[in-house]
């Protein structure tokens, strides 16, 4: 990337900027055939492919579509994905702990299918990050661990 693309991806809000993100880390076409081929077991597996097709329906590629720009913007830092997971997750009311981590040993079994083994493990690492903050935004409450938020909302 030169540095005049560099400048004007910086402009559009580039949210993930890591030492270990950036050109040479993957392309365009492994991220798409490594989420091809995740949500297609996915798609498959009991436990994620109905909350995924309660909320996904036959609307599967566009969240291609938005999932290659997100991973895009994680790895390669292009700026694609504009979208708001945290928001788009929250609504999923039936999702527990046990389906991220499902979640993330499909993602880790597709990703070192399709990756050699270091590019496998920098989407593994990233994706399990990514795991991280968005159940701590679904399922952490403070009140459960403050005794005085706790005492504060429901004495």
């Amino acid at each position: 990337m030169d540095n005049q693309n560099d400048a004007a991806g910086e402009a559009t809000g580039r949210w993930c900027v890591e030492a270990d993100a950036g050109a040479g880390v993957t392309t365009e076409a492994e991220i798409e055939t490594l989420v091809r081929a995740f949500y297609t077991k996915v798609r498959a597996d009991a436990e994620l492919g109905p909350i995924f097709d309660r909320v996904i329906g036959d609307n599967w590629e566009p969240h291609l579509q938005k999932m290659f720009n997100f991973w895009s913007s994680v790895m390669l830092t292009t700026g694609r994905y504009k979208g708001q997971p945290m928001r788009a997750h929250l609504k999923l009311k039936t999702v527990t702990p046990k389906h991220f981590d499902r979640w993330l040993m499909l993602f880790r079994e597709t990703a070192e299918e399709v990756c050699d083994a270091e590019t496998a493990e920098r989407f593994i690492e990233k994706a399990a990050r990514i795991a991280e903050s968005l159940q701590l935004g679904i399922f952490f409450k403070p009140e459960r661990h403050d005794p005085e938020r706790k005492a504060g909302c429901c004495g």
